[in-house]
């Protein structure tokens, strides 16, 4: 199974935001989408950062309330761990729990293309097993 598989079920819709958005805005998109991490994009269509939950709360307890209007790049990590679509589903599971990531921006040709998050690895896994099971059954039936 590839990166690719997961994509097709789940879609290559991608929120992103741009590097001199305020982090008020950012919390807009992700409380609009619900979702947990925006890829940042200032030419729409290249990766440069990705910004998390996560990284808005490390950033609010050190920086306070000032943190909302301070522009995305200043929270954003910008050395953005991305895959391609034919890169092996395991191991990109493998590699996200180890980096302790989240979210992955898939990347074609150096352009953003899809993003993956551990959430939809786990629940296409989960999708193939019972699916797979439900094949068994069936067989074993006949």
């Amino acid at each position: 199974m590839r990166i690719a598989d997961v994509v097709k079920r789940k879609g290559a819709e991608v929120v992103t935001v741009r590097s001199d958005a305020t982090v008020t805005e950012l919390l807009a998109l992700l409380d609009e989408h619900r979702i947990g991490a925006v890829v940042v994009s200032d030419d729409d269509g290249s990766v440069h950062g990705i910004v998390s939950e996560r990284d808005i709360v490390r950033h609010l307890h050190t920086d306070g309330a000032a943190l909302l209007d301070a522009p995305v790049s200043q929270i954003m990590t910008a050395d953005v761990h991305t895959c391609a679509p034919e890169d092996a589903l395991e191991d990109m599971a493998a590699e996200m729990t180890e980096r302790r990531i989240r979210h992955v921006p898939v990347v074609v040709d150096g352009r953003l293309a899809a993003i993956v998050s551990i959430g939809d690895i786990v629940k296409f896994r989960i999708d193939t097993l019972q699916t797979e099971r439900d094949q068994l059954r069936d067989y074993i039936q006949q």
